[in-house]
C-alpha cells in the first residue's frame, strides 16, 4: 500500500490544534467517504481502499495515510490537496 505522510508544525494550544484537525477530518470526510474518529490526540480514519490518522502533538501535526491498489493511482493529487488543507488549517 502506497503511504502519504505529512507533518505540520503548528503554534495552536491543543484545543486549537483538535478543532483544526477536526476541520481537516471533516473535509476528508466528505470529499473521500471516510469514517473518523478520534482515540485521545490521534484521529483516525477509514473507508474501503484508505485508512489512515492524524496525530497531534504540541508542536506539529503528523498524518499518515495508507492507500490500497485501486486509490494508489490518485496518491500524488490526493498528497498534494491534503498538504495544501492541512497548511491552510494549522497556520490559521
Amino acid at each position: 500500500m502506497p503511504d502519504i505522510s505529512i507533518t505540520q508544525p503548528h503554534s495552536l494550544s491543543q484545543t486549537d490544534a483538535r478543532a483544526a484537525a477536526q476541520k481537516v477530518a471533516d473535509k476528508l470526510a466528505r470529499e473521500y467517504g471516510l469514517t473518523c474518529k478520534w482515540e485521545g490526540d490521534v484521529l483516525r480514519f477509514a473507508r474501503s481502499g484508505v485508512e489512515g490518522a492524524l496525530t497531534l502533538g504540541e508542536r506539529q501535526a503528523a498524518l499518515r495515510i495508507k492507500l490500497g491498489f485501486l486509490m494508489s493511482a490518485f496518491a500524488s493529487p490526493i498528497e498534494q490537496k491534503v498538504a495544501e488543507s492541512m497548511r491552510k488549517t494549522f497556520n490559521a
